[in-house]
């Protein structure tokens, strides 16, 4: 992908036609760590993206190049959470795409949207290997808990005004 392709990452809300390219992201990125691999390998049902929050215009997809001929290179999905909060619920980019800033993008995109609609924090669980990037960009470690693909840290992120 050009440099010129690169520059036009936008953000949009994703629609039911994206559901196939979103399937291969999220296969490739889930893939794209070694530790995760042989379980989910061994478990393919983990490896299905559903698409849930299309219908609700809760996910939200990173696309590179023209709206017309777009290459999607990222999503995320954020529902309601705990105690009326919101939660990160999908966040995956392309491996191929990684280190550029897209996720960072999707964060952004989260929390801007998050705080158009009052909500004061969003909260993620992360696993061992996406921890440190999620500190990175604001959010602070919680408990831990388990999820059926292993143990994660519940994280959140406050969305005060100041905190951009």
């Amino acid at each position: 992908m050009s440099e010129a392709a690169w520059a036009t990452l936008t953000i949009r809300t994703a629609l039911p036609a994206d559901l196939g390219e979103l399937r291969r992201v999220y296969r490739s990125a889930s893939l794209s760590n070694p530790g995760d691999a042989p379980h989910l390998l061994a478990h393919p049902e983990h490896l299905v993206f559903t698409g849930d929050g299309i219908a609700d215009g809760l996910t939200r997809l990173a696309e590179t190049g023209s709206e017309a001929a777009g290459t999607v290179v990222g999503f995320s999905t954020v529902i309601p959470g705990l105690d009326g909060g919101l939660e990160l619920d999908d966040l995956f980019v392309d491996p191929g795409f990684r280190r550029r800033g897209v996720a960072r993008a999707l964060i952004a995109d989260a929390v801007e949207s998050a705080r158009a609609g009052g909500y004061r924090q969003l909260s993620v669980i992360a696993n061992p290997h996406a921890s440190a990037f999620y500190s990175a960009v604001g959010f602070v470690a919680g408990d831990l808990v388990t999820t059926p693909l292993g143990s994660g840290t519940r994280m959140h992120r406050w969305l005060a005004e100041d905190d951009a």
